[in-house]
């Protein structure tokens, strides 16, 4: 496990506490890294390079 120190809103921090007090996590640090992993998750570069070379296709050719 790596330790990341970082610096938050103080509104994304409370909200990320209400969501442990309400049962959905164990601590803040699980919420975080549930964020990041889903972040992640939804952002992999092969997608990333697929919708860039689709938005370079159209811009060249211009087919919807």
């Amino acid at each position: 496990m790596k330790t990341i120190q970082t610096e938050i809103p103080e509104q994304l921090y409370k909200k990320a506490l209400a969501l442990v007090k309400d049962g959905w996590f164990r601590d803040e640090k699980d919420v975080f890294a549930e964020a990041i992993r889903r972040f992640l998750d939804t952002h992999r570069p092969e997608l990333m390079e697929k919708f860039i070379r689709d938005d370079v296709e159209w811009g060249l050719h211009g087919h919807d």
